[in-house]
């Protein structure tokens, strides 16, 4: 469809204005991040490194930021096993029900966090699951196992069957057949799914909310927690850059995997 020179202006008028209503609040946490000052005032006092020298002094802080990398990992490895191996249920076999449970798999990532945070609490009281680390990777691996699982179902679906054909045609075993023919084509969106979960898991704070114990405190808990408290703000500005500067390369990272074109 061809457009008028009118239309592509205001196209690209209207990506340039949301583009600046989505990072310019990002853009200015990072420069209120180096202020001299304690407060969040703009503009900024003068320029200081001080709470980036000593953001990791602060032993509540460094505790968040170990506790959300544990848990996003731990997420990110379940994501990774059940995503997989769901997507080859749904994509490989025919069996009853095999639409409604292809729309309960990914039900999870279209619920409000504060529902499906509800729902896993009173059932992890019900049951007498103490609330902590592990109630808390449930309730992440909820929503992570869908990330993953689109990612490779994704991909298996632009795999042609032929290539599988005539892997058993060669004599291959289905086991040799998947580490020579459909491993190498689908491991760039296994890693992509996985690079996404540990991403959604370290930044996630609703569902933790209901599902951590007393002793669980994620980043994003942190932040939330600490962001009136005028003596810890200047560390929270410097964390939550810190957030935005490790996701900036893990989202282009998955980007570029997600995108790949399997040879």
């Amino acid at each position: 469809m061809q457009l008028s020179p009118i239309a592509r202006l205001v196209l690209r008028l209207c990506t340039y204005v949301v583009l600046v209503i989505i990072y310019l609040p990002l853009a200015l946490i990072f420069v209120l991040s180096f202020n001299s000052a304690r407060s969040i005032a703009w503009p900024p006092v003068g320029f200081s490194t001080r709470w980036w020298a000593g953001f990791l002094d602060v032993e509540s802080a460094r505790e968040a930021l170990l506790s959300s990398t544990r848990l996003a990992f731990v997420a990110m490895v379940i994501a990774i096993a059940l995503g997989s191996m769901l997507s080859f249920a749904l994509q490989r076999h025919e069996f009853y029900g095999k639409n409604a449970i292809s729309f309960l798999a990914v039900l999870p990532i279209a619920l409000p966090g504060i529902v499906t945070g509800v729902a896993l609490r009173n059932t992890f009281v019900r049951f007498g699951w103490d609330l902590g680390f592990l109630s808390v990777v449930a309730g992440h691996a909820t929503f992570c196992i869908v990330v993953a699982h689109n990612n490779v179902i994704a991909r298996l679906r632009r795999i042609a069957p032929n290539l599988r054909e005539a892997s058993a045609d060669l004599g291959a075993t289905p086991q040799q057949t998947f580490r020579l023919v459909t491993w190498p084509l689908i491991r760039s969106a296994v890693a992509a799914g996985g690079i996404l979960a540990f991403a959604l898991s370290f930044d996630e704070v609703v569902v933790t909310t209901f599902t951590a114990g007393a002793g669980v405190q994620t980043l994003p808990q942190w932040i939330l927690n600490n962001f009136s408290r005028p003596n810890v703000l200047p560390y929270v500005t410097v964390m939550a850059t810190l957030v935005l500067v490790v996701s900036l390369p893990i989202a282009w990272l998955a980007q570029r995997l997600g995108d790949s074109n399997p040879e």
